[in-house]
Order: C-alpha cells, then sequence, then structure tokens
C-alpha cells in the first residue's frame, strides 16, 4: 500500500503493509536509523518520534495510521548544521551516554521544550516536571541528572530566543565548564 506522509518536514511515500510499525518503515524503507527500538512494547522511549506535534511510541504505530500526517525523528531536529538547542544541551552538559535512548530523549525533550511546557517556571519546577514529562523514556546509562540538566538549560536558550550560526561555539555550557568559569 501506498502512503504519503511528511517525514522531517519533507512529503514522503512509502510502499509498505499498512500493519508494519513506523519505527521499522523509519528505519529500514526510509534509513533513518537515528530512531532505536529498544523494547518494541513502548516500554523504554528509544523509538520516540514526533507525530503530527505529540510524542509517540514509535513501535507502537503501525504506518497506515500515519498516511497523509507529519513526524518528526531525531535527525529532522537540527536545522541544516545548527543542532536544535536539546541536541547542543545533550552535549555540552554530558547528557548523552551509551546513545539507544538518546534519539528518544532528544526528540521527546524538544518537544518539551518547543512547546514551552517548562518555559517561565523556577529550575526546581522546571526539573520535576521535566522528569516527569521524559518519565516514558528509560536510560540504563545515568542517573537521569544530566539530562535534567540539560533540558533545563536548552529550555533556558530558547526562552532567551538563541540560536547559534552553523559553526559557532556549542551553548549552553554545561555545569563543568560554568563550575570552571
Amino acid at each position: 500500500m501506498k502512503i504519503a506522509l511528511e517525514i522531517n518536514g519533507e512529503p514522503r511515500t512509502v510502499d509498505a503493509s499498512p500493519w508494519k510499525r513506523l519505527l521499522d518503515v523509519l528505519r529500514e524503507d526510509l534509513r533513518l536509523t537515528g530512531t532505536k527500538e529498544g523494547c518494541g512494547e513502548g516500554e523504554c522511549g528509544a523509538c520516540t518520534v514526533v507525530l503530527d506535534g505529540e510524542a509517540v511510541n514509535s513501535c507502537l504505530v503501525a504506518i497506515g495510521q500515519c498516511g497523509a500526517r507529519s513526524v518528526t525523528t531525531v535527525e529532522g531536529l537540527a536545522r541544516g548544521e545548527v543542532l536544535h538547542a536539546v541536541q547542543r544541551a545533550l552535549v555540552a552538559c554530558g547528557g548523552a551516554q551509551c546513545g539507544i535512548c538518546t534519539p528518544g530523549i532528544a526528540v521527546c525533550a524538544a518537544h518539551v521544550v518547543d512547546r514551552g511546557l517548562v518555559a517561565r517556571c523556577d529550575d526546581a519546577t522546571a526539573r520535576v516536571r521535566i522528569r516527569e514529562l521524559l518519565a516514558g523514556n528509560i536510560c540504563r546509562c545515568t542517573g537521569y541528572q544530566l539530562i535534567v540538566d540539560a533540558v533545563v538549560a536548552a529550555a533556558r536558550e530558547v526562552e532567551r530566543g538563541r540560536v547559534p550560526e552553523p559553526g559557532e561555539p556549542s551553548e549552553p555550557r554545561g555545569p563543568r565548564e560554568v563550575d570552571r568559569a
């Protein structure tokens, strides 16, 4: 079955069984391998994508449900050479470890930041809210603190309207850099 949809802002058509998982279409048919399979049961969040403005587990969505819809994967977060604020912050704050969960966390966190879900919250409230909003994304390598630090830093950067130019040093500064400053 031919299914037309938008992937990362580009119109695409896939020829697949309507029952094939969105995750498998992304990875196998479209070669967008940033989205990872962790559990295959919607429990870990490694396969998180944004479908029509909502974060979803792509392992639970049949491609037949995606006709005429918009999907954003981790590959679609950056704008050209400029990484999304969350991607920059995960690097700067050391919030990425082995990489299996990172794409799902980045997509979910970008969704949180882009929708302003922690905007204008004090840092303590923002941290609690971020932990709640990322609860569906499991990381077996970290204690989540550096991930939360990164999302807070990205949210603050977006609130300030800061968008770096390609090649410009990464912002925000990570906690280790702040301690040395």
